[in-house]
């Protein structure tokens, strides 16, 4: 078979760590340092997207579905097409062996390093889910990629410092606190769900894809992976936040006083947090107009922690990189830990 040289894996290396260093530094680092003073001196970072200073979202309609479409569109589309590219990047720049290497072993070592990986992206979970199929299709361990996943959004520094500002640093205590076992040890969970036979056709592909020769060039490679996760992950991701944007009246019918701290606000909260699909840092702004119109603090202590780290939307993005059972049982955890922190948040006397 001819082949031609692929890209020399210290360039490839060097050329992803740039890419992502200078995108992260464009469409996170440097706004969201900006945006840190204003949280301080305002004591906020902006209206709610779910339903602005409403008491309810607009009713279920093509108007309410493109509205919504549009102001999320516009908060992450630079973050999504840096997903794509580092997405595409981890599989066609970074030799298997080195992400096998980092996040591919089924131990805690492997969620470990996917979990701090995870802190300086800061990526909502829809724009970071290109990146965990890269990790995933080059053998990163499921136990590696969830904690990848999840850490990008609930322990991001940068929304830990708003939410401090705006809500209370006992909020932000309260999600750092539940944010590291849930990062951490869904992640392990994940692992321990590995079967050996599993884990031995995993092995088994890893070598076959180490030993098979890579044709052409890298970068267009590169080009190629981007084009098709943009057409695989796009549409299917468009018509979700289209059909989460009408559904908000069903999501969220009506926000105020009576919505106490019963548990079924609580649970109910945590399963329309875990479903519905918001921007980086959107919970902040959604959960402070929030306890504005009354809520209780069990509920709002609910979509703090369920809001960012899963959505409808991402779910899907990642479904065909882990088996269904994994993704059940993480969507379930998020519920779970949103049930616990609206719990602390009442017993804690939030």
């Amino acid at each position: 078979m001819n082949t031609t040289r692929q890209t020399a894996p210290a360039s490839g290396w060097l050329i992803f760590v740039l890419v992502a260093v200078v995108g992260l530094f464009y469409v996170k680092w440097f706004p969201y340092y900006n945006r840190a003073f204003v949280a301080a001196s305002h004591h906020s970072i902006g209206q709610s997207i779910l339903m602005g200073t409403s008491a309810s979202p607009p009713a279920a309609s093509l108007s309410a579905a493109l509205a919504y479409a549009l102001a999320y569109g516009k908060a992450i589309w630079q973050a999504m097409v840096l997903g794509l590219l580092l997405g595409s990047a981890v599989q066609a720049l970074l030799p298997v062996q080195w992400i096998a290497r980092a996040l591919g072993r089924s131990g805690f070592g492997s969620v470990a390093a996917g979990g701090l990986l995870a802190i300086p992206g800061m990526m909502c979970t829809c724009c970071a889910a290109p990146v965990v199929v890269g990790l995933r299709a080059r053998h990163a361990s499921p136990g590696g990629a969830i904690a990848f996943w999840l850490g990008n959004t609930v322990l991001n520094p940068a929304t830990l410092v708003f939410m401090g500002f705006v809500l209370g640093w006992h909020w932000a205590g309260l999600r750092l606190a539940l944010g590291v076992l849930m990062v951490f040890g869904l992640g392990y969970l994940v692992n321990r769900l590995v079967t050996p036979e599993e884990a031995q056709a995993a092995d088994d592909q890893l070598a076959q894809l180490a030993r098979a020769p890579v044709e052409g060039n890298a970068f267009v490679r590169w080009f190629r992976i981007f084009l098709a996760m943009a057409v695989r992950l796009v549409p299917e991701y468009i018509v979700l936040i289209l059909l989460l944007g009408a559904a908000r009246a069903w999501l969220f019918p009506h926000i105020g006083p009576d919505i106490g701290n019963q548990i079924g606000w609580i649970v109910a909260l945590a399963v329309a947090g875990t479903l519905f699909v918001i921007p980086t840092a959107g919970e902040v702004p959604i959960v402070q107009a929030m306890l504005a119109l009354g809520i209780g603090v069990g509920p709002a202590g609910a979509l703090l922690m369920t809001l960012p780290p899963v959505s409808v939307p991402s779910l899907a993005m990642v479904a065909r990189s882990f088996r269904p059972r994994v993704l059940s049982v993480v969507a379930l955890a998020v519920v779970g830990f949103g049930v616990i922190a609206g719990g602390l948040a009442i017993a804690l006397g939030f």
